[in-house]
C-alpha cells in the first residue's frame, strides 16, 4: 500500500541565509526530536566558488514504535539516508531521505525545500511532502503505517518551532545577519561558507542582496499562515488530506478548482477521507454544471409570493461570527408555496439562500479574525401543526435535504430549534433520518419558552440581536408567513410525480451508450470563422471523442444513431452511413480534431474555428464497458459563436492540434497551450 502525505508551505519570517545556519543547529544531534539519535556525515563537498554544498549523512532513529514489535523484527534503531543539496547562489536547499533499514520491505521517501519566499526576499519559505509504500512487512502493514503516520504528523508539527527555537541560538552567538553569496565575493562568500558549516563568530551587517526573484509556489501547495486564518486549525494529517484533494481536483478539472474551504468541507463530509471526498465533490460539480448553480446569485429573481409569504431570510450573526438565518417554518404554508412555485421553484429558492450564506460565510471571514466556516440556522416552529405533515410537502422537504446535504456540506454550524410543539415529533421522526449523522448532533431543541432562559438562546446569539418576535430586542425582517392565498396557485406548478429537479432549465443533455455505439451532433455552417465549441463531462467508462468535417451538405441532427459497429441489418452511425455511399475520410470528410480518449470522471471543454463552410459532426463512441457491463453515460454541451460577436484573434480559439482544453489531465499529451 501507498500512502502519500504533503504538508503546506510554512513561512519563517527570517532571511534565508540566516534559516540555513539555524537549520545547521540541528546536527549531529537533537534533544527536540528525540527519535533522531545521531546524523553522521558520510560525504560533504563544495564547489569551488563556494556557492553549492552537497551533504549527505547517515541518521539513527529511534522510532516509537512497541517494544514487541521493535523485538519481533530484531532492531532497536533504524537508518535513514539524507542528501541535501544547498544552492547559495539561488538560495535553495533541498533534502531528500530515503530508509536504509528494511528498504526492500518498506520504501519511504521524504522531500524537503526551503527557498525565499516570492514576495518577501527578507522570509524563507519550507515545504515538506512524504510516500510510503508498504510492500510486505511481516503481515505488520497497518500496523507500520499508523506508526509511520504518528511519527511523520509529529515532526511537521515540531518543525516550524525548532527553526525558530534554533534562531534564537544563532542569534545568541552574535549572528543577526549574513550577507548573500554574490559571483566574485571570494572572502565574503568563504566565511558565509564558513558559518553555514557549524562557524559561530558574528560578522559586519549584512550587505545588501542581490535577490532573484523565485517563482511563485506550485498550485498544489498552501501557506500554513493561510490555513490557519482563512481555514481553522488543522492537523498535520487533515493538511496534507487538503492538499492532496486539491491537487487531485485540479489534475481532473482543470482551471476550475474548487475554493480551499469547499474541499475542506467535504474532506470534513468524509472523515478526510480523499477517495470518499474526492467522489462526493466530483458528483456535487457535475450537478452544479448540469443545473447552472453558479448563475443563482446573479440571475435568480424572487418570486412575489415568496417575497409575500415565505418566512425566512438573514438576520445578522450569532456570538461566533457565524451568519444567522431564520426560518419561521411553524408559519410556513408549504401546501400554497408548492401549488404557487412548485417544488423546482422552492428548490431554486433554497439553493439561492445557500449560494447566499457561502458569500456570507466569505464576507464573515475577512471582516473577523478567524475562519468562519458555517452558519447558524435558528427555526421558530410555533404554529407547527397536523398540516404541515402533508404528504407530498414532507416528501418535497426530504428531496431538498438530500440534495443540499449532498451539495452543501458542513456548512451548518448549528441548528437552534424554538417553540416545539408536540406535533414536532412525528415530523422529526419522519426528517431526521435523511439528515446526516453529523448534522443531526448540531440541532438544538428548545420547547415551550425556556429558550431565552439560562443555557437557552443567549448562550448563542447576542441578547441585543434576539429577533422581536422572540421576546428580543431586535426587529426581524423575516416575514411572518401565513396562507397563500388560492388566487396565486399556478395550474400544474406541482405535481406529484417525480422529476429531475432543474431539468427543465438544464442547458445540458445526458446520453448514455452502449458497447460500440456512439452519438453524434451535425452542425451546419454558413458562417466562415464562427467558432464552435463544447463542453462535456463523461459520468461513466471511457468515451472517445471526435470532431469531423464535410464541405458536402449533410442533415442537422443531434441524436445516437448509433448504434452497433457490427455489421447486417443493424442501425449504424452517420458516418457509417455516409462511408456505405462511398464516402471516404480524407475525399468526402476529414478529420478536423483528432480523436481524444476521455476517461471516467474527466471535464473537457474545447473549440474548433469552423474555417469553412458545410457540416461539421461532433462524434462521442464508447469502444469498451467494464466487467458490470453498464452503459457509458456523458452529459454534454455545444454552441456555435457567430464571427461578427467574437473581438479577439481566432487563432487563440484554437486548442494547439487537438482542439481540446487542458481540462483533462489524462489527456495532457496533446500540446495544449495555456489560454
Amino acid at each position: 500500500m501507498v500512502q502519500e502525505y504533503v504538508s503546506p508551505v510554512r513561512v519563517h519570517k527570517y532571511p534565508f541565509e540566516m534559516v540555513m545556519a539555524a537549520y545547521e543547529m540541528r546536527f549531529p544531534s537533537c534533544p527536540q526530536i528525540p527519535v533522531v539519535v545521531e546524523c553522521v556525515i558520510t560525504e560533504d563537498s563544495w564547489t569551488a566558488d563556494d556557492s553549492q554544498r552537497f551533504t549527505t549523512r547517515r541518521c539513527q532513529l529511534n522510532v516509537d514504535a512497541p517494544y514487541l514489535l521493535k523485538k519481533m523484527i530484531g532492531v532497536d534503531y533504524i537508518y535513514f539516508i539524507q542528501k541535501n543539496r544547498l544552492d547559495l547562489k539561488n538560495r535553495e536547499l533541498e533534502i531528500e531521505a530515503t530508509n536504509e533499514t528494511f528498504s526492500a520491505r518498506i520504501g519511504v521517501l521524504e522531500k524537503c525545500r526551503y527557498y525565499v519566499h516570492p514576495e518577501n526576499p527578507e522570509w524563507t519559505c519550507f515545504e515538506q511532502s512524504a510516500v510510503l509504500d508498504v510492500k510486505n512487512f511481516f503481515g505488520l502493514e497497518n500496523t507500520v503505517e499508523k506508526i509511520a503516520m504518528k511519527q511523520y504528523a509529529a515532526n511537521i508539527a515540531k518543525g516550524k518551532e525548532l527553526i525558530e527555537s534554533f534562531m534564537k541560538l544563532v542569534e545568541a552567538e552574535g549572528i543577526t545577519q549574513l550577507h548573500t553569496w554574490v559571483v566574485g565575493e571570494v572572502t565574503r562568500n568563504r566565511e558565509l561558507r564558513r558559518i553555514l558549516s557549524r562557524g559561530t563568530e558574528p560578522l559586519s551587517p549584512r550587505a545588501p542582496s542581490d535577490v532573484s526573484r523565485h517563482s511563485q509556489p506550485d498550485q498544489y501547495t498552501l501557506d500554513s499562515e493561510y490555513i490557519k486564518r482563512y481555514l481553522g486549525e488543522l492537523s498535520p494529517m487533515q493538511e496534507s488530506r487538503l492538499l492532496q484533494l486539491r491537487k487531485w481536483i485540479a489534475e481532473l478539472q482543470k482551471g476550475k478548482v474548487p475554493s480551499d474551504t469547499t474541499l475542506l468541507r467535504f474532506l470534513r463530509a468524509r472523515d478526510f477521507s480523499v477517495e470518499k471526498a474526492r467522489e462526493m465533490l466530483s458528483q456535487s460539480l457535475l450537478w452544479r454544471k448540469k443545473h447552472q448553480v453558479d448563475r443563482l446569485l446573479s440571475e435568480y429573481e424572487t418570486p412575489d409570493v415568496v417575497k409575500q409569504y415565505f418566512p425566512g431570510g438573514w438576520h445578522h450573526h450569532d456570538k461566533d461570527g457565524r451568519p444567522l438565518y431564520i426560518l419561521r417554518l411553524g408559519q410556513m404554508d408549504v401546501k400554497g408555496l408548492l401549488k404557487s412555485i412548485g417544488e423546482d421553484g422552492l428548490l431554486k429558492l433554497t439553493l439561492h439562500v445557500c449560494e447566499e450564506g457561502l458569500k456570507l460565510l466569505e464576507e464573515a471571514t475577512r471582516s473577523s479574525e478567524h475562519a468562519v466556516q458555517s452558519w447558524c440556522l435558528l427555526v421558530d416552529l410555533d404554529g407547527l401543526n397536523m398540516r404541515h405533515l402533508w404528504r407530498p410537502g414532507v416528501r418535497a422537504l426530504l428531496r431538498i435535504i438530500q440534495i443540499v446535504e449532498a451539495n452543501y456540506p458542513e456548512t451548518m454550524g448549528r441548528v437552534l430549534i424554538v417553540r416545539a410543539p408536540r406535533v414536532f415529533p412525528i415530523l422529526w421522526t419522519i426528517v431526521s433520518t435523511f439528515i446526516d449523522e453529523n448534522t443531526r448532533s448540531k440541532f438544538l431543541f428548545y420547547g415551550g419558552k425556556d429558550y431565552l432562559q439560562p443555557g437557552g438562546l443567549l448562550d448563542y446569539i447576542p441578547k441585543d440581536l434576539i429577533p422581536d418576535f422572540l421576546g428580543g430586542p431586535c426587529k426581524s425582517f423575516v416575514h411572518e408567513g401565513g396562507l397563500v392565498p388560492k388566487s396565486l396557485y399556478v395550474s400544474g406548478a406541482f405535481t406529484e410525480r417525480d422529476r429531475d429537479p432543474l431539468s427543465e432549465d438544464s442547458i445540458y443533455r445526458s446520453v448514455s451508450l452502449a458497447k460500440g455505439q456512439v452519438h453524434e451532433v451535425v452542425v451546419a455552417n454558413r458562417d466562415p470563422q464562427s467558432v464552435l465549441t463544447w463542453d462535456f463531462d463523461v459520468l461513466r467508462h471511457d468515451i472517445a471523442f471526435t470532431v469531423f468535417h464535410t464541405t458536402l451538405d449533410v442533415p442537422a441532427q443531434d441524436h445516437a444513431t448509433a448504434l452497433c459497429v457490427g455489421g447486417g441489418d443493424e442501425p449504424r452511425s452517420l458516418l457509417q452511413q455516409l462511408e456505405a455511399r462511398g464516402w471516404r475520410e480524407g475525399q468526402q470528410y476529414s478529420r478536423v480534431e483528432p480523436t481524444l480518449v476521455c476517461h471516467d470522471g474527466e471535464s473537457i471543454q474545447g473549440s474548433h474555428v469552423m474555417s469553412e463552410c458545410g457540416s461539421y459532426v461532433l462524434q462521442w463512441r464508447c469502444e469498451l464497458l467494464d466487467s458490470t457491463h453498464r452503459a457509458a453515460q456523458l452529459m454534454y454541451f455545444y454552441e456555435t459563436l457567430a464571427s461578427h460577436q467574437y473581438k479577439g484573434s481566432m487563432s487563440s480559439l484554437q486548442s494547439g492540434t487537438s482542439g481540446f482544453s487542458c481540462l483533462s489531465g489524462k489527456s495532457a499529451a496533446s500540446s495544449c497551450p495555456s489560454r
